[in-house]
């Protein structure tokens, strides 16, 4: 008998998830994006998913953007908040405050993009970022702050509201991966 304990990674698929998705696969084919019944259909699905997890997350449906998964998504959103620093005016490389205990998908997207200059804030010794150690870690050009709300592997919550609010105070853009707070 083995025992399995990554379920917010991925888990074994709920009957009646594999009932919905048969049905959509059974559906005839259409393109959202298209005018005709199948596409309007298809539209409809995509925009009644897009509304279930806007209400999951306390979001307006038209902030919901679907992604292959939380990798991408973090890509994209780090990717798009650099261009954003860069474009402010902060000049030069962006300087941005991370945390040794992110998840893989944001440090490497930090660490390989050259317009990035990473700090890590130290994690005390439960893996909480402080309000405090993410103040001493913020400079004055410090144009992003990605921190998770959920880690993980260690399964600690962030206190994201006060570690946003320090980052806002700083003139800092915030990101926050909340893929594992998911769960």
């Amino acid at each position: 008998m083995s025992l399995y304990f990554d379920h917010n990674a991925t888990s074994p698929l709920r009957p009646a998830v594999a009932d919905a998705m048969a049905a959509a696969l059974r559906a005839p084919a259409g393109n959202p994006s298209s005018v005709h019944a199948a596409g309007r259909a298809a539209r409809a699905a995509v925009e009644a998913a897009r509304a279930d997890v806007a209400a999951l997350v306390g979001a307006l449906p038209e902030e919901i953007v679907f992604t292959s998964g939380g990798t991408e998504a973090n890509a994209l959103a780090l990717g798009g908040l650099v261009r954003a620093a860069a474009v402010r005016g902060v000049g030069g490389r962006v300087h941005v405050v991370s945390s040794p205990l992110e998840h893989p998908s944001v440090l490497a997207t930090l660490e390989a993009n050259p317009a990035v200059e990473l700090s890590l804030v130290a994690a005390g010794p439960d893996g909480a970022i402080t309000a405090e150690a993410l103040q001493a870690a913020l400079r004055p050009d410090t144009a992003l702050v990605s921190l998770a709300l959920a880690n993980h592997e260690l399964g600690n919550v962030s206190d994201v509201a006060a570690l946003a609010a320090v980052a806002r105070a700083a003139g800092a853009l915030f990101h926050c991966d909340a893929v594992a707070a998911a769960g």
